[in-house]
């Protein structure tokens, strides 16, 4: 029977009701198709059947792609397209660096993927609640599709940009967006003008939007958008359809976190994994971390008695026998030094662009200033960020996970460096040549007995050259001579902090003060140096010159990005300390950090004083004795010897060996012992700023 019927209409096929051979009238074409569905899914071989179950699929991708909610579909697909894009720039921007092993490459794409659909389910909610909200008649209307294809144009160019954005972020830190990101958000001048004057702005914004433009053109050619404006959805079936798609960001709300991350042993397959924007939002929610929720920890008194012994030296005695009372004196044989005190805050400053390290030419004045000087050649910045230099330098204490204390709220009469100097009846003032709301310095140094001199309260004649970020170091350096002018007049000594901004990009200084053009890292280390040394040449005729150290210490490296969560080499940094009349010049090959810079300058001056300092006093410590420790806002190491103990979040810790000829690490088991002494610096550092217990003594 069926058989005949095909024969039939094959029949009327060749005939036609109007006589033209090949054109089947509607009614048998339709019988025709459904019998012939039938015969081939019962005599259709196996490739026949998946190709017809292709093209049903592909029916219905047509359908969902034509509705309504066919737009969230295509932004979603856009946005897995340029974050996987991105990725693979990335990629090739640290060829040189990644592990290429295919377990680690595919992991970073695999973990990748699955960061990047879900920060594309959190991207897609406004959308989405748009799009359920909007009535038929209004979506149909010519104001809507205007508004439809800007949106659209809108959404597209925010992802190119902040893809374009990541790869800039990229190059400067080698890393995701993190709390640096975050950070400059809040500061959006310092930021756009350093953009501004680093980068062909308008260059890559024109790309951006050539981009954006093919993009929507590109998707306008397949009829979509008009589907879209003209599409018929009931009010409930939008209503049912959204709340499924808005749980999915709702579970991952409640179970995705940047801690799922795998810990790769190369630090740039784990960064590679991560989506930008997603890192973003969880660096900003994450902006403080308490220590005790998220690391390893000892019983309270178990930390304090391990840590004291850690922090005391042998000319040190304990006030209290309390063991969470670190406060002790430290005493000094002889008479006090006088000294006045300039410290030179230089920004980015690795030991590798100074020739006393290895064989660069960029630094003359530094060299020979090295030959004079007191030299630390194993000294290690606390951080990667000038606020976390500035933490150490001036609190002496670990750097705890989190925002610096620089920037944390509750940051007022803290026990500081200055605190030791106010009490000797020293004028303390802080210089900075930007303006000084930048990361709260001003608020943080005002708050702890500092006059603060920055760009702002200079006169426009002051000021001969200046970039985004501030004045030239040859006009700061003036403002540091006026300020010492000032103090010597009135008989008061003085200690400055002094903290530089031109060795920073966009790298540029006032032409013709050195050999090398602007907009390079290379010009900038010159310039900074050349400003060093018209600083000291002129400082050198001044009559309190003679009675002044003058302190030469970088905030921390030029770039903080390695293969490693802890770049050794990428925390290693100079100190010197100059004046050969007053410190005999030699080098100190110690291990120590910034935390230990406050107490060693303190025993240079030869001063008896009650301290709640981390830090030792450098020159009184053993050889075998030295440590550092090192830190990244998550990550915390404690270095001792050539091994690296690291604390993480999740309660997790690891082990590092260093190779001794590379400064290379190498995971190995943990020491028991290192892991309790990380756990004891960091533990009891956290609570003594959280519990307001490291407070300004009032009588030294």
């Amino acid at each position: 029977m069926q058989t005949h019927t095909v024969d039939k209409n094959r029949e009327e096929c060749k005939q036609g009701s109007s006589g033209v051979e090949g054109e089947l009238p509607s009614h048998v074409q339709s019988a025709n198709q459904i019998q012939a569905r039938k015969l081939d899914l019962r005599d259709s071989s196996f490739p026949e059947r998946c190709l017809g179950a292709a093209v049903k699929w592909r029916h219905v991708a047509h359908r969902v792609l034509c509705c309504r909610y066919g737009s969230i579909v295509v932004l979603y697909a856009l946005f897995l397209s340029i974050a996987f894009i991105t990725r693979l720039t990335l990629l090739a921007k640290s060829a040189g660096t990644v592990d290429w092993g295919p377990g680690p490459l595919l992991g970073s794409f695999a973990v990748g993927l699955f960061f990047d659909s879900v920060a594309g389910a959190y991207v897609m909610v406004v959308p989405l609640v748009c799009i359920t909200l909007l009535p038929d008649t209004v979506l149909r209307t010519r104001f809507q599709r205007w508004f439809t294809l800007s949106s659209f144009f809108v959404f597209v160019y925010v992802l190119l940009f902040a893809a374009a954005s990541e790869w800039f972020f990229w190059d400067e830190f080698g890393v995701r967006f993190n709390f640096i990101a975050v950070d400059y958000l809040v500061y959006t001048h310092e930021v756009i003008g350093n953009i501004w004057e680093s980068y062909p702005l308008l260059l890559i914004l024109s790309g951006l939007l050539g981009g954006t433009a093919v993009v929507l053109y590109g998707v306008g050619r397949t009829g979509y958008l008009t589907n879209w404006l003209r599409s018929r959805m009931a009010l409930k079936r939008r209503l049912c359809i959204s709340l499924v798609l808005l749980g999915v960001p709702v579970v991952c709300a409640l179970t995705v976190s940047t801690r799922i991350v795998p810990s790769f042993r190369n630090s740039y397959n784990r960064e590679l994994a991560q989506n930008g924007l997603y890192a973003l939002v969880a660096a900003f929610r994450a902006n403080a971390l308490d220590y005790e929720t998220f690391y390893q920890t000892l019983d309270p008194h178990l930390a304090f008695a391990t840590l004291r012994p850690l922090i005391k030296a042998d000319n040190a005695t304990f006030l209290s026998d309390s063991v969470e009372d670190v406060m002790r004196l430290v005493e000094s044989p002889g008479p006090e030094k006088r000294w006045n005190v300039i410290q030179i805050t230089v920004e980015s400053l690795s030991p590798k662009y100074l020739g006393a390290f290895g064989d660069s030419t960029l630094t003359p004045n530094l060299d020979a200033l090295a030959a004079d000087s007191l030299l630390f050649t194993n000294f290690y910045a606390t951080g990667t960020r000038t606020v976390r230099g500035m933490e150490a330098l001036t609190l002496s204490i670990p750097p705890t996970p989190g925002r610096s204390v620089v920037k944390r709220p509750g940051n007022e009469d803290l026990f500081t460096l200055g605190a030791v100097f106010q009490s000797r009846g020293y004028q303390t003032t802080f210089l900075y040549s930007g303006h000084g709301y930048f990361d709260n310095m001003n608020y943080f140094f005002s708050h702890n007995g500092f006059k603060t001199v920055d760009r702002a309260s200079k006169p426009e004649e002051a000021i001969t050259f200046a970039n985004v970020w501030g004045a030239c170091d040859g006009d700061l350096y003036n403002w540091v001579i006026e300020e010492a002018d000032l103090s010597y007049a009135a008989e008061k000594p003085f200690f400055h902090f002094v903290m530089t901004t031109s060795n920073h990009r966009p790298y540029t200084f006032p032409e013709g003060t050195i050999d090398l053009p602007c907009g390079h890292r290379g010009g900038a280390v010159k310039y900074t140096d050349y400003a060093i040394g018209e600083f000291l040449r002129k400082a050198r005729s001044k009559p309190w010159f003679k009675n002044t150290l003058v302190v030469i210490v970088a905030d921390h490296c030029g770039s903080s990005a390695g293969e490693t969560e802890l770049p050794l080499d990428k925390y290693r940094i100079p100190l010197l300390v100059y004046n050969p009349d007053l410190v005999k010049p030699g080098r100190v090959n110690t291990l120590c950090c910034q935390m230990d810079f406050a107490p060693t300058l303190l025993g240079l001056l030869n001063w008896t004083y009650r301290s709640r300092f981390f830090g030792k006093d450098i020159l009184r410590m053993k050889p075998d004795q030295g440590r550092a420790l090192l830190g990244n806002y998550q990550t915390l190491g404690y270095l001792m010897g050539n091994h690296l103990a690291v604390l993480k979040p999740g309660r997790k810790s690891a082990g590092y060996a260093i190779d001794p000829a590379t400064g290379e690490p190498s995971p190995c088991r943990a020491d028991a012992t290192m892991i309790r002494e990380a756990i004891a610096y960091y533990q009891t550092a956290n609570h003594l700023l959280s519990h307001g217990m490291y407070r300004k003594i009032d009588e030294q």
